[in-house]
C-alpha cells in the first residue's frame, strides 16, 4: 500500500458518523488494531531498509577505498584513487545510495504518519464523548 492510499483510507476510517456515535464508539478498537497493524508492518519495512542502507554503505565505501573485492572492480571499473576525507563526497553523491535513502525516507514518514493516526484513533472515545456531551447541552438536558 502506498503513502497517498494509506492517507485516503485513513481519511475515510477516521470520519465520524455523528448520526451513529454509538457504532462509532464501538469501531474504535478495531480501527486500532488495524492501524496497528500498518504501523507494524512498515517498521519492519524501515527497519529493513535502513539494514540494506547500512550494508549498501559499506560495499560503497570498500568500492571508493579500493578494498573491494577485484571482480566488482571487473564489473564496474573504478579508476580513481580518492583521499579518504574526500570518501564521504563520494558516498553522499551516489545515485545507488541515494535512491536508498529516499526510500528510507519515505518509509520514514509513511511510519510517523501512522503514530499520529493512530493517536487519533486512541482520541476517538473523547471525541465522541464531547459530540454527545454538546448534544445533552443544546438538547438542555445537562
Amino acid at each position: 500500500m502506498t503513502f497517498d492510499e494509506l492517507q485516503e483510507l485513513a481519511d475515510k476510517d477516521l470520519k465520524l458518523n455523528d448520526t451513529e456515535l454509538d457504532i462509532e464508539s464501538l469501531k474504535t478498537p478495531a480501527l486500532h488494531n488495524k492501524y496497528c497493524k500498518f504501523h507494524n508492518q512498515y517498521v519492519n519495512l524501515l527497519k529493513k531498509a535502513e539494514q540494506d542502507r547500512d550494508i549498501m554503505i559499506r560495499d560503497k565505501w570498500e568500492y571508493y577505498t579500493g578494498k573491494a573485492d577485484p571482480q566488482v572492480y571487473r564489473e564496474n571499473p573504478f579508476n580513481l584513487k580518492i583521499l579518504k576525507p574526500d570518501v564521504d563526497k563520494y558516498l553522499k553523491s551516489d545515485k545507488d545510495l541515494i535512491k536508498l535513502e529516499q526510500k528510507v525516507t519515505y518509509i520514514e514518514s509513511t511510519v510517523n504518519y501512522l503514530d499520529k493516526t493512530i493517536r487519533l484513533i486512541a482520541n476517538r472515545s473523547f471525541q465522541i464523548k464531547n459530540a454527545i456531551e454538546w448534544r445533552k447541552f443544546t438538547s438542555g438536558v445537562i
